[in-house]
């Protein structure tokens, strides 16, 4: 008789997007897409839609952390993908979670302001975000704007060109210079739409194919899932990432434009 399959699982710590474009709702779809078991602990609790946010409200740091401890105790887990903290107590609430599971690769994707706009990290936060959890992830996943905030540089010094441009250089190294494993500077804010991959030593350009007139609500979340996925399943970071910006290509190139008013979520599932 053979053995189960073991499903790898990958745990989302992220906020809830009613309107299922992005947050865990995203992240839930690009764990299936990837072929792993997701599971979740909301964050925090979003009224939106295509449009905009209407309200954001945080789940209590008690709920978080049992979320964090049912799902280990019970489930385990074989990789964190980390979006939407909100504010500092989240943050500190999400680092004491961590502590209940052991050594397992973490994906902090640094969600400081949604698609439409909408502050969705406190400013206050942001500082105790990089102290406490960018050095305990594996991998991070800033876009241009949310490395440039990260990193502590102004526009004239981070710059925001495509990967060959000095901007996403300086910004990779500098956030790996916080004590970070590595990092993938994502490029969707820039002309080429080359994500830049930094570990200390390798400095890679990611490309992939480019669908500038379709929507990317969700896109962030889809690839920081991927990529998580990846190094559940075994893969190597670099090669995750790769992995992570084809499914996130894929599920903008088929965005469901047709759903609300608003730019419509990514398809990672191919609807």
């Amino acid at each position: 008789m053979t053995a189960e399959r073991q499903i790898p699982r990958v745990l989302s710590i992220a906020g809830s997007d009613s309107g299922g474009g992005a947050g865990i709702q995203a992240d839930l779809k690009a764990f299936a897409a990837s072929g792993v078991h997701g599971m979740t602990a909301v964050t925090a609790i979003t009224a939106q839609n295509t449009v905009g946010v209407d309200l954001v409200e945080a789940v209590s740091p008690a709920m978080i952390i049992a979320q964090i401890k049912a799902v280990s105790d019970d489930i385990g887990v074989d990789a964190v993908k980390i979006g939407m903290l909100g504010d500092r107590s989240t943050i500190e609430a999400v680092d004491a979670g961590l502590n209940l599971l052991g050594e397992v690769p973490i994906v902090l994707d640094p969600v400081m302001v949604s698609e439409s706009g909408a502050t969705l990290l406190a400013p206050e936060a942001r500082e105790t975000l990089v102290e406490l959890i960018l050095p305990r992830a594996s991998v991070a996943t800033p876009n241009i704007p949310e490395a440039k905030v990260i990193a502590g540089l102004d526009e004239a010094e981070g710059g925001a060109g495509a990967a060959d441009d000095p901007g996403q250089t300086v910004l990779a190294r500098a956030i790996v210079g916080l004590g970070l494993n590595a990092v993938v500077v994502t490029g969707g804010h820039s002309d080429g739409y080359v994500d830049l991959f930094f570990d200390g030593e390798q400095e890679v350009a990611i490309t992939g194919e480019v669908h500038p007139g379709r929507s990317a609500h969700g896109s962030g979340c889809t690839h920081s899932s991927a990529l998580a996925a990846g190094l559940a399943l075994g893969l190597e970071p670099l090669e995750a990432a790769r992995k992570a910006r084809d499914l996130a290509s894929l599920a903008v190139a088929g965005s469901l434009d047709q759903i609300g008013a608003g730019p419509g979520p990514v398809n990672a599932l191919g609807l």
